[in-house]
């Protein structure tokens, strides 16, 4: 099993933007399908979205479509995930995933997660 190691969380105000990394070591990146989780306060896991291997095709939880992005940079073993248009309910801690590209069902091993806090 490799390693995810998340990064670039914080407080933002309501409407902001975030940028979030995810370092992967120890498995194949570039072949592998990768997804975003959130665990928001009182809440269990939900999935975010997720990118097929090459980057061409992200898939996003219908409400988060038009306000995450999720990329991917295979030279550098990063996953990212842009969050603009912030809203209070989207604070959670944010975890990167190998696997889940359909749904939390699909996850191979996550990251230990960045928190995000939506607060003014």
């Amino acid at each position: 099993e490799g390693q995810l190691v998340e990064s670039g969380g914080g407080l933002v105000q309501p409407g902001g933007s975030l940028t979030l990394s995810c370092v992967a070591s120890g498995f194949s990146f570039g072949d592998s399908v990768m997804s975003w989780l959130r665990v928001r306060p009182g809440k269990g896991y939900e999935w975010v979205g997720s990118i097929d291997s090459s980057g061409t095709r992200p898939r996003y939880v219908d409400a988060t479509t038009t306000r995450f992005t999720i990329s991917r940079d295979n030279a550098k073993n990063t996953l990212y995930l842009q969050l603009n248009s912030l809203k209070y309910e989207d604070t959670a801690t944010y975890y990167c995933a190998k696997g889940g590209l359909y749904g939390l069902h699909m996850i191979d091993f996550r990251g230990q997660g960045t928190q995000v806090t939506v607060s003014s």
